[in-house]
């Protein structure tokens, strides 16, 4: 169901509108452009109709994520598998779209459509990803200050100070900026708690304690001043409207957000949990 307040639009609606954006940079919009902006997103008028939109019967669900094994020796895969398959509903469940995760084996994977069948509607521009190549790199980080005892986070204050010091940057949130959790899209490690208490997450099917899979990120880079983490930009990369920063995806969680998806370490395949921070 889509609310009356965000109403949904079709993906090559939302597309045409990327380009429009795209091709008009710098310049102004011309007739053409404005008419078939309006007719994408018509003017409002007030009170919103707070009515909802159903579909009837199933949905095809979008594409997130392509990954192997072979490119990504981490993702721990179940036996006899080497690729991962991320696809989600671009709907709020209830505030951020359900993925699903298929494992396979790529050898068994022969009749490939040339045209996936996509959703009617996608709630928000945010969650109609554009296709990209991903350039994997291995990078060592650490877990947020938020999950370190206070024993060792003020040891971490005192040893950045000089650190700090040569990069002009704050002491405290040197750790933060250069160590901790790398902004952007990344499989496996650390979960960041930028608008969540760490919580520890246990499968439901056997109680182990639970590892972050992926996470799917609004942008490839942080906002904190002096953040070292920052990619390569490819030409014609974002921003998308009502993105900041880079943004290559054209994916926005929440209000800039990340949502993370944990998978049982024992059990790939036991069902994974999904959590915005």
């Amino acid at each position: 169901m889509v609310d009356g307040i965000n109403p949904a639009q079709s993906p090559a609606d939302l597309r045409l509108e990327r380009r429009i954006f795209a091709a008009s940079h710098g310049r102004d919009l011309t007739p053409e452009e404005r008419e078939t902006l309006e007719r994408i997103r018509p003017p409002r008028t007030y009170p919103v109709w707070l009515a909802v939109q159903s579909y009837d019967g199933p949905i095809a669900m979008l594409p997130i994520a392509q990954l192997y094994v072979r490119d990504v020796p981490d993702l721990s895969p179940p036996e006899g598998k080497d690729l991962l398959q991320v696809l989600w509903c671009p709907f709020d469940h209830p505030i951020m779209p359900r993925t699903l995760l298929f494992w396979r084996s790529a050898a068994a994977v022969t009749d490939i459509l040339d045209t996936p069948p996509e959703p009617p509607a996608v709630q928000f521009d945010g969650y109609l990803p554009e296709a990209c190549v991903l350039e994997p790199e291995q990078i060592t980080e650490y877990p947020d200050h938020l999950e370190l005892s206070e024993e060792l986070r003020e040891q971490l204050k005192q040893w950045s100070v000089p650190q700090a010091a040569e990069e002009d940057m704050d002491p405290d949130t040197y750790y933060d900026c250069v160590l901790s959790n790398a902004p952007g899209w990344k499989v496996g490690g650390w979960p960041a708690w930028d608008a969540a208490d760490p919580s520890p997450q246990h499968c439901s099917e056997c109680g182990t304690g639970m590892e972050v899979l992926m996470t799917i990120a609004t942008f490839e880079e942080g906002d904190d001043v002096g953040n070292s983490w920052s990619p390569h930009p490819h030409p014609g990369a974002g921003p998308y409207p009502g993105h900041r920063g880079y943004n290559a995806t054209g994916v926005q969680i929440g209000s800039g957000y990340r949502q993370h998806l944990f998978v049982c370490p024992a059990e790939p395949e036991h069902p994974h949990i999904e959590l915005m921070t």
